[in-house]
């Protein structure tokens, strides 16, 4: 089983991003939970949202305290949130980020080959494509660049479900653009 936590803030469509993976995976026949983590937070606040994807049915109702992978869809979080929490030995961080990559391991409170860590500009494309900061789909791009969870035709097909026309051929886009863009730094 691969548990995923997605860090990201009320807006940005975590939870969206956690449950498209799920419906993906769903479409591949594999087991899914997707489920968020938040109260009555306002847009802007810290969010969680969690993914676990499994070839067995999972048996486990609880968040994901010991997740495989740590999606951050805003890279301000890093300054207040520790969003290595206990990430697996061997994990994978992928972040929203440019710029300076020891600046990121600073942040992210590690050293070098701690963990695997990728990044895409997922704000950038975000902007220049849905002229809007939400970075949901575009880190499942980088997600996938990381650890192919699930095949591009049925993440393809739940993004279709999810969002109407335009909106769907524009968030296939980002997330084709992302994986292309996202790299293990």
């Amino acid at each position: 089983m691969i548990e995923i936590r997605w860090h990201g803030r009320g807006g940005q469509g975590a939870w969206t991003a956690a449950n498209l993976l799920a419906m993906a995976a769903a479409i591949d026949g594999k087991h899914v939970q997707s489920f968020p983590a938040f109260g009555p937070e306002r847009s802007g606040a810290p969010v969680l949202a969690f993914t676990r994807i499994s070839d067995e049915p999972i048996d486990i109702h609880s968040m994901v305290y010991n997740p495989d992978i740590v999606v951050v869809l805003d890279p301000t979080l890093l300054k207040n949130v520790k969003v290595t929490e206990g990430l697996k030995k061997e994990g994978i961080i992928i972040v929203n980020y440019e710029g300076n990559v020891e600046k990121l391991y600073e942040m992210l409170g590690i050293k070098k080959g701690e963990y695997k860590v990728y990044i895409t500009p997922a704000t950038k494309l975000a902007l220049e494509i849905l002229k809007r900061p939400i970075t949901n789909t575009p880190m499942i791009g980088a997600l996938l660049k990381a650890k192919e969870l699930t095949s591009f035709e049925s993440l393809e097909k739940a993004v279709k479900h999810r969002f109407p026309g335009p909106i769907a051929e524009k968030n296939i886009e980002l997330i084709k653009k992302a994986y292309e863009l996202a790299q293990e730094v």
